[in-house]
């Protein structure tokens, strides 16, 4: 516990308590000496309860397991496993009424739908991009991707025009349907104007309304030759830019140079799976980066195509009303930060017995503290413009850790001196328990709940961990067919709308994992929306502004309003096992899921632990590029566990799946002059030995998380980087 500094009783990690002293503390009007004498006492509130409910946690899985196994190879009893849940408590009664009251919502969350982005905290580049992806090029979004059709492809190096002409054509045809003209096409127009507070499409000596004239909302230059046009539509605003001297626009009638759309709308700036943190130089760092967020000075200097490059945070954006009148909107997405769970404990505060503080509790304080700048305006910008802060919280167990949760964040709101219920919760419904009684956990933080979000991929984790004893689960890719999961994507939304969030919070979707796979994305992606979801997860800027195209194609609240009536679907069938029948597999089965697993595995796991890189695109067994982070690791090893407890592979083949796949990977990452080769020496690299432990350690991992793997094995690295060096 070296470089430790004593604050009101606690061992507080030098530079951990430097920051707060004087980068955190300055201009939020908190008392230094109160700080640190509120921290304390709030930790030594909520640590031993957050110590109680993980062990709450071990106490019901090892029920669950003894259950299992007693009934291992007899026929599936919904209505047993229901009524054993019921009686150790997994499952609680239903809620009277869990309607929740949240105010001060900001308009983002509360009454629009769009895209969200999860950007890892650590990264400043990033996560810039991410906040400046509120709005993004459509044409640059569709000439860069494969959204097109193949036979619109560059032939080459600069600007192709037959495939410039394929984007144009596409976006008109979009603006056709967003922004109908009471006459007429977009694809005809010579030119706009601006008259009696209405936008005019010419076309020759004609001059076309929209079909909605109300969707015209600014405007910029003068009104006989606009430069720019505002338009709304399902709540997402549309622009025009017109610049006939641009290359575009010099080939366009009207000079239509962009299509612009509004489309992250928030991002959630992620200290959680995405990154890898594990001492107090690593979340100073992230720290760091969300108070540059929150005073709006944030910056990152990268060199790009051999030129040094520049980035800041994009200022608002300045519009003539169709009165002349000023508007501005927001230039950013709207700002939420992911803290970590209630599993892990941080070397970087240690409580007065000599033990780590958990880890959450302290994100919870710091990153609330840190808000206070956003709160006070202490710098040029501002994220929240209602004065909330917006704390996603993931792996949540039930509503016992939701009401912790809100009780944690009354106090970190009394020691900043904050109104009740400033800070906003966004729950993750990624573990079983939450998921299975979703009504009773939002009752919980019912005063205060911003989104509730599927995450499937922990889900899925979970699903396998708490099955474990059970029997053989299914093929990894089988998962999205199986019973529990179509239930648990149907009662997120149906309990959400039904608990009064329409209007109020998000009900939000998962992540799209191909960057590449856009086209594919615009055809699957709309089914978020469709399924009644006011927001869902896309990996990067540009998949944000594709992903905007379907919110203009459904109109969720709509959608949420025909869907409000129907029926939860019973929790009968979000209990149903992905347990395989008629297994054992063909060997060329087995053998290709245990590849499949292992390569998926060490291909995270080496960056996270050689070079802690937390979430990257990592390419799969057949090269296809999909963004990978904790969530995904845990399904592909909790798999491999389950598998080979239940016999339908041997500890051999594992290990042999796991020697192949790491000559596979060190080949996909032969031109990362950073990575460190695995095969040749595999007793040798602490990434491979990490991957081997996570599978064969993984039954005994608390509900199958990795992190406390994970951070042992990058500690050792940054240990040995740190020896060789001094």
């Amino acid at each position: 516990m070296a470089d430790h500094v004593t604050r009101a009783g606690l061992r507080v990690a030098t530079p951990l308590a430097g920051f707060v002293e004087t980068r955190a503390l300055p201009g939020s009007g908190v008392d230094t000496a109160r700080f640190w004498a509120g921290f304390a006492a709030l930790l030594a509130r909520f640590a031993p309860e957050n110590r109680a409910l993980l062990d709450r946690r071990d106490t019901l899985q090892a029920a669950l397991d003894a259950w299992h196994r007693q009934r291992r190879g007899q026929p599936p009893d919904a209505a047993a496993e229901e009524a054993f849940l019921r009686a150790i408590g997994y499952l609680v009664p239903e809620p009277p009424a869990a309607t929740i009251d949240t105010a001060g919502v900001d308009p983002e969350i509360a009454v629009m739908a769009g895209p969200q982005l999860v950007v890892p905290v650590l990264n400043d580049r990033f996560v810039l991009n991410a906040a400046n992806a509120r709005w993004g090029s459509l044409y640059d979004a569709l000439y860069g991707t494969d959204a097109l059709p193949d036979q619109a492809a560059a032939t080459g190096p600069g600007y192709d025009p037959v495939r410039g002409a394929a984007v144009i054509a596409w976006a008109k045809a979009f603006l056709d349907q967003a922004l109908p003209l009471a006459a007429g096409s977009h694809a005809t127009i010579t030119g706009w104007r601006v008259d009696g507070g209405r936008a005019w499409a010419l076309h020759g000596t004609d001059a076309w309304a929209l079909a909605e004239p109300g969707a015209f909302v600014g405007y910029r230059g003068p009104v006989a030759a606009p430069t720019g046009l505002l338009f709304r539509h399902h709540g997402l605003h549309i622009e025009l830019v017109i610049d006939p001297a641009h290359p575009v626009g010099r080939q366009d009638p009207a000079g239509l140079a962009d299509v612009v759309l509004e489309a992250a709308l928030t991002t959630i700036v992620d200290l959680e799976d995405s990154i890898a943190a594990v001492d107090a130089a690593d979340k100073v760092a992230a720290y760091a980066n969300w108070l540059g967020l929150m005073q709006g000075t944030l910056t990152a200097r990268f060199e790009k195509g051999g030129r040094l490059r520049h980035r800041a945070l994009a200022a608002d954006r300045p519009w003539a009303a169709p009165d002349g009148t000023a508007l501005v909107l927001p230039g950013r997405s709207l700002l939420l930060v992911r803290n970590v769970g209630l599993l892990m404990t941080t070397p970087m505060l240690h409580l007065a017995d000599g033990t780590e503080a958990p880890e959450g509790i302290v994100d919870a304080v710091i990153t609330s503290l840190i808000a206070l700048h956003d709160l006070r305006r202490t710098g040029p910008l501002a994220n929240s413009r209602t004065g909330a802060v917006y704390i996603v919280k993931p792996k949540l167990h039930g509503p016992d850790e939701a009401a912790f949760t809100d009780r944690l964040f009354d106090a970190v709101e009394d020691l900043l001196g904050l109104a009740r219920y400033t800070v906003k919760i966004g729950v993750m419904d990624e573990e079983r328990r939450t998921s299975a009684n979703l009504a009773a956990t939002i009752a919980q933080v019912r005063h205060r709940l911003a989104f509730i979000n599927t995450g499937f991929l922990d889900r899925t984790g979970d699903e396998i961990h708490s099955a474990m004893q059970a029997g053989a689960v299914v093929p990894k890719a089988a998962m999205k067919a199986t019973a529990w999961i179509d239930a648990y994507e149907k009662r997120n939304v149906a309990i959400g709308l039904a608990c009064g969030l329409a209007g109020r919070a998000q009900i939000g979707k998962g992540m799209w994992a191909a960057p590449d796979r856009m086209a594919d994305m615009l055809a699957q992606k709309i089914g978020h929306p469709q399924a009644g979801a006011n927001t869902a997860w896309v990996p990067s800027p540009t998949a944000a502004t594709l992903h905007a195209l379907h919110y203009h194609a459904v109109d969720v609240f709509a959608r949420q309003s025909a869907l409000r009536d129907q029926p939860v679907p019973p929790v009968a069938a979000l209990l149903t096992l992905p347990l395989a029948a008629g297994a054992p597999w063909p060997a060329e089965t087995v053998a290709r899921e245990l590849d499949n697993n292992a390569q998926g595995i060490l291909g995270y796991v080496v960056r996270w632990i050689d070079q802690g890189i937390g979430c990257s695109k990592v390419p799969d067994i057949d090269d296809v590029g999909l963004m990978e982070d904790r969530a995904t690791l845990r399904i592909s090893s909790q798999h491999l566990a389950n598998w080979l407890l239940h016999g339908v592979c041997t500890a051999a083949d594992v290990d042999a799946a796991l020697l192949r796949m790491a000559a596979k990977v060190d080949a996909q990452n032969a031109a990362d002059p950073a990575y460190r080769p695995m095969a040749p020496a595999p007793d040798a690299s602490l990434a491979f030995q990490a991957a081997r432990a996570l599978v064969f350690a993984a039954t005994a991992q608390p509900n199958g998380y990795t992190e406390p793997l994970l951070h042992a094995f990058r500690a050792r690295v940054k240990a040995a980087a740190l020896s060789s060096s001094a």
